[in-house]
């Protein structure tokens, strides 16, 4: 299998055909891999006001706990999904880098 490196998505470029399907694959990839850190972002971003929220609340002193519990999960939230994202992202680069045993002509 022959690695495929992506150019900029804006510029036309004509594709081998027998490419095209593992370089649409590689992009459906890149983008669940935005969509999850995305998500992961928006249930840090829930906890951080619900945590906040239950913190605000002057009658339930007793749940105080809980405000507090949920701000943790927020940042535990927001750090899995970031490195998550940035692992994911460093595989699929050194992915679709040429390799260069395949790319250099042979010299015999």
């Amino acid at each position: 299998m022959r690695k495929v490196k992506l150019h900029n998505p804006f510029k036309t470029r004509i594709i081998d055909e027998k490419l095209i399907r593992e370089h649409l694959a590689l992009e459906r990839t890149k983008l669940a891999n935005e969509r999850t850190v995305l998500s992961y972002i928006r249930a840090s971003l829930y906890l951080l006001i619900g945590g906040l929220a239950l913190l605000q609340i002057k009658e339930y002193e007793h749940v105080k706990w809980l405000g507090y519990l949920s701000l943790f999960i927020c940042v535990v939230f927001i750090t899995v999904g970031i490195s998550r994202y940035i692992a994911l992202e460093r595989k699929l680069n050194r992915l679709l880098q040429p390799q260069d045993e395949e790319d250099k002509p042979s010299e015999t």
